[in-house]
């Protein structure tokens, strides 16, 4: 089980185009960043383009607060250098209570990827969906302040991105994104 010490967050720093070179320079610069946040992390990993290109990156985090959330995600290396085009930066739940680390899928083995649901209209998805046991990471993506449902976020191992997409009801959202996605961190 996760210990609460604020409230979680989902922050997805998207590449900007051509930035691979700069992100690869600033490599450890950014695990150095992340260090300081590994008691209050969640899950981490980069997205990839399909041939293994590195093209964002997912953490999700414990924070004391929204002020603090913003700071993590805007003083992070890579967003100060200009790797990224945007950040997506949410109040994320925890529905699964454990951390990426906690999956009994392990590291390995099969496709990962992250799954958002960018919300439209009334709340959807709230309860965890069967197959759990391939759900990494499961939770309602919300507002500062808690109080608007803005869509759902997953992190999924799936055959493929149909099946990663499936994880959500389609027509309960605006727009639905997958993208590859392995489990970050510092290599072993």
């Amino acid at each position: 089980m996760v210990k609460t010490v604020g409230v979680e967050f989902f922050c997805y720093h998207r590449d900007r185009p051509g930035s691979a070179r700069l992100r690869d320079e600033l490599l450890e610069a950014h695990w150095s960043y992340m260090d300081r946040f590994q008691a209050a992390m969640i899950a981490r990993g980069p997205t990839l383009a399909g041939d293994g290109a590195p093209t964002g990156s997912v953490h999700i985090v414990d924070l004391p607060d929204p002020a603090a959330a913003r700071a993590f995600a805007f003083d992070e290396p890579n967003y100060q250098a200009g790797a990224y085009r945007d950040v997506m930066l949410r109040r994320w739940r925890n529905r699964l209570g454990r951390t990426m680390w906690d999956f009994p899928g392990g590291r390995e083995g099969g496709h990962r990827y992250v799954v958002l649901g960018l919300g439209a209209g009334s709340a959807a998805d709230l309860a965890i969906p069967s197959g759990r046991d391939e759900l990494i990471a499961y939770g309602p993506l919300l507002s500062d302040d808690g109080a608007a449902w803005l869509g759902t976020a997953a992190l999924v191992r799936a055959p493929g991105p149909d099946a990663a997409r499936a994880i959500v009801t389609p027509d309960r959202y605006a727009a639905i994104e997958v993208h590859n996605w392995q489990f970050g961190g510092r290599p072993s």
